[in-house]
Protein backbone atom coordinates (compact mmCIF):
# COMPACT_ATOMS: atom_id res chain seq x y z
CA UNK A 1 0.00 0.00 0.00
CA UNK A 2 1.19 2.84 -0.97
CA UNK A 3 1.21 6.51 0.99
CA UNK A 4 -1.96 8.12 -1.63
CA UNK A 5 -3.18 4.79 -0.51
CA UNK A 6 -3.18 5.72 3.00
CA UNK A 7 -3.91 9.44 2.65
CA UNK A 8 -7.13 8.12 0.82
CA UNK A 9 -8.47 5.70 3.07
CA UNK A 10 -7.64 8.71 6.24
CA UNK A 11 -9.75 10.83 4.79
CA UNK A 12 -12.32 8.30 3.96
CA UNK A 13 -12.64 7.23 7.47
CA UNK A 14 -12.22 11.19 8.46
CA UNK A 15 -15.31 11.62 6.69
CA UNK A 16 -17.44 8.67 8.69
CA UNK A 17 -16.57 10.01 11.75
CA UNK A 18 -16.94 13.60 11.06
CA UNK A 19 -20.26 13.27 9.99
CA UNK A 20 -21.86 11.72 12.71
CA UNK A 21 -20.31 14.60 14.64
CA UNK A 22 -21.72 17.40 12.91
CA UNK A 23 -25.06 16.23 12.98
CA UNK A 24 -24.93 15.64 16.86
CA UNK A 25 -23.41 19.20 16.85
CA UNK A 26 -26.50 20.44 14.52
CA UNK A 27 -28.99 18.98 17.20
CA UNK A 28 -27.55 19.99 20.19
CA UNK A 29 -27.51 23.55 18.78
CA UNK A 30 -31.04 22.85 17.89
CA UNK A 31 -31.59 22.15 21.45
CA UNK A 32 -29.46 24.54 22.77
CA UNK A 33 -31.20 27.33 21.02
CA UNK A 34 -35.14 26.02 22.01
CA UNK A 35 -34.10 26.00 25.46
CA UNK A 36 -32.88 29.69 25.06
CA UNK A 37 -36.36 30.46 23.53
CA UNK A 38 -38.20 28.85 26.09
CA UNK A 39 -35.85 30.90 28.70
CA UNK A 40 -36.33 34.14 27.49
CA UNK A 41 -39.96 33.61 27.25
CA UNK A 42 -40.50 31.74 30.35
CA UNK A 43 -38.59 35.15 32.16
CA UNK A 44 -40.75 37.22 30.37
CA UNK A 45 -43.85 35.99 31.59
CA UNK A 46 -42.23 35.73 34.99
CA UNK A 47 -41.69 39.51 35.15
CA UNK A 48 -45.33 40.15 34.03
CA UNK A 49 -47.02 38.15 36.49
CA UNK A 50 -44.98 39.52 39.18
CA UNK A 51 -45.99 43.38 37.68
CA UNK A 52 -49.62 42.36 37.66
CA UNK A 53 -49.27 40.57 41.27
CA UNK A 54 -48.75 43.81 42.89
CA UNK A 55 -52.29 45.33 41.44
CA UNK A 56 -53.94 42.14 43.83
CA UNK A 57 -51.56 42.33 46.81
CA UNK A 58 -51.88 46.05 46.94
CA UNK A 59 -54.96 47.73 47.06
CA UNK A 60 -54.38 51.22 46.78
CA UNK A 61 -51.78 50.30 43.82
CA UNK A 62 -55.04 48.61 42.44
CA UNK A 63 -57.34 51.98 42.80
CA UNK A 64 -54.67 53.84 41.26
CA UNK A 65 -54.26 52.12 38.15
CA UNK A 66 -58.04 52.01 37.53
CA UNK A 67 -57.96 55.82 37.78
CA UNK A 68 -54.95 56.32 35.90
CA UNK A 69 -56.95 54.17 33.15
CA UNK A 70 -59.71 56.82 33.00
CA UNK A 71 -57.54 59.55 33.42
CA UNK A 72 -54.09 59.99 33.68
CA UNK A 73 -54.10 63.74 33.59
CA UNK A 74 -56.63 63.73 36.17
CA UNK A 75 -54.42 61.53 39.14
CA UNK A 76 -52.20 63.67 42.05
CA UNK A 77 -48.96 64.12 41.21
CA UNK A 78 -47.74 61.01 43.58
CA UNK A 79 -50.77 58.54 42.03
CA UNK A 80 -49.40 59.84 38.26
CA UNK A 81 -45.95 58.67 39.45
CA UNK A 82 -47.35 55.50 41.00
CA UNK A 83 -49.39 55.04 37.68
CA UNK A 84 -45.85 55.60 35.73
CA UNK A 85 -43.82 53.48 37.29
CA UNK A 86 -45.95 51.04 36.83
CA UNK A 87 -47.36 51.08 33.29
CA UNK A 88 -43.58 51.58 32.15
CA UNK A 89 -42.74 48.40 33.68
CA UNK A 90 -45.70 46.97 31.88
CA UNK A 91 -44.99 48.72 28.51
CA UNK A 92 -41.18 47.56 28.97
CA UNK A 93 -42.42 43.70 29.50
CA UNK A 94 -44.08 44.14 26.45
CA UNK A 95 -41.52 45.83 24.51
CA UNK A 96 -39.26 42.57 25.33
CA UNK A 97 -41.94 40.58 23.98
CA UNK A 98 -42.47 41.94 21.29
CA UNK A 99 -38.33 41.62 20.01
CA UNK A 100 -38.47 38.59 21.48
CA UNK A 101 -41.49 37.90 18.75
CA UNK A 102 -39.44 39.84 15.56
CA UNK A 103 -36.55 37.49 16.53
CA UNK A 104 -38.52 34.75 16.08
CA UNK A 105 -38.11 33.55 20.12
CA UNK A 106 -41.83 34.34 20.49
CA UNK A 107 -44.39 32.60 18.50
CA UNK A 108 -47.25 34.05 16.41
CA UNK A 109 -49.86 32.94 18.32
CA UNK A 110 -48.09 33.93 21.83
CA UNK A 111 -47.28 37.22 20.27
CA UNK A 112 -51.32 37.76 19.39
CA UNK A 113 -52.36 36.84 22.53
CA UNK A 114 -49.93 39.71 23.93
CA UNK A 115 -50.97 42.27 21.57
CA UNK A 116 -54.62 41.62 22.38
CA UNK A 117 -53.95 42.13 25.73
CA UNK A 118 -51.79 45.61 24.71
CA UNK A 119 -54.84 46.58 22.14
CA UNK A 120 -57.32 46.33 25.50
CA UNK A 121 -54.77 48.34 27.93
CA UNK A 122 -54.31 50.97 25.40
CA UNK A 123 -57.57 51.54 24.29
CA UNK A 124 -58.25 53.44 27.73
CA UNK A 125 -57.88 57.20 27.46
CA UNK A 126 -55.60 57.11 30.54
CA UNK A 127 -53.30 55.00 28.97
CA UNK A 128 -52.98 57.20 26.24
CA UNK A 129 -52.48 60.42 27.98
CA UNK A 130 -49.62 58.41 29.23
CA UNK A 131 -48.27 56.97 26.23
CA UNK A 132 -47.67 60.45 24.99
CA UNK A 133 -45.71 61.57 28.15
CA UNK A 134 -43.61 58.50 27.95
CA UNK A 135 -43.69 57.34 24.11
CA UNK A 136 -39.91 58.74 23.91
CA UNK A 137 -38.35 56.13 26.02
CA UNK A 138 -39.44 53.77 23.85
CA UNK A 139 -37.79 52.37 20.20
CA UNK A 140 -39.70 53.82 17.45
CA UNK A 141 -40.76 50.52 16.13
CA UNK A 142 -42.34 49.50 19.47
CA UNK A 143 -43.79 53.13 19.01
CA UNK A 144 -45.23 53.05 15.96
CA UNK A 145 -46.61 49.58 17.01
CA UNK A 146 -48.46 51.24 20.16
CA UNK A 147 -49.68 54.45 17.49
CA UNK A 148 -51.07 51.82 15.59
CA UNK A 149 -52.69 50.40 18.30
CA UNK A 150 -54.20 53.70 19.28
CA UNK A 151 -55.30 54.52 15.67
CA UNK A 152 -57.44 51.31 15.25
CA UNK A 153 -59.60 53.81 17.93
CA UNK A 154 -60.79 50.50 19.63
CA UNK A 155 -63.15 50.93 22.71
CA UNK A 156 -62.09 50.27 26.13
CA UNK A 157 -63.45 47.19 27.19
CA UNK A 158 -61.52 45.55 29.33
CA UNK A 159 -62.66 46.31 32.59
CA UNK A 160 -66.49 46.62 31.40
CA UNK A 161 -67.71 44.18 33.75
CA UNK A 162 -65.95 45.48 36.79
CA UNK A 163 -69.09 47.67 37.55
CA UNK A 164 -66.26 50.87 37.50
CA UNK A 165 -69.61 53.19 37.96
CA UNK A 166 -68.52 52.79 41.65
CA UNK A 167 -65.45 54.97 40.94
CA UNK A 168 -65.82 57.19 38.02
CA UNK A 169 -69.55 57.52 37.22
CA UNK A 170 -71.95 55.99 34.74
CA UNK A 171 -69.39 56.51 31.90
CA UNK A 172 -66.45 54.43 33.21
CA UNK A 173 -67.95 51.43 33.47
CA UNK A 174 -66.62 50.60 29.97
Amino acid sequence: MNWEMLAAVGQLAAVFVGIPSLIYLAVQIREQTKERRQSAVHALTVQWGDLTGSLHDNPEIAAIFLRGMHSFTDLDAVSKLRFSAFFNRLINIFEGMYFSHRQRILTGSSWRAVERTMSDLIAYPGVQQWWETRRHWHTEEFDHLVSELIEKGNKPKAFAAYNLNDLFGPKAGV
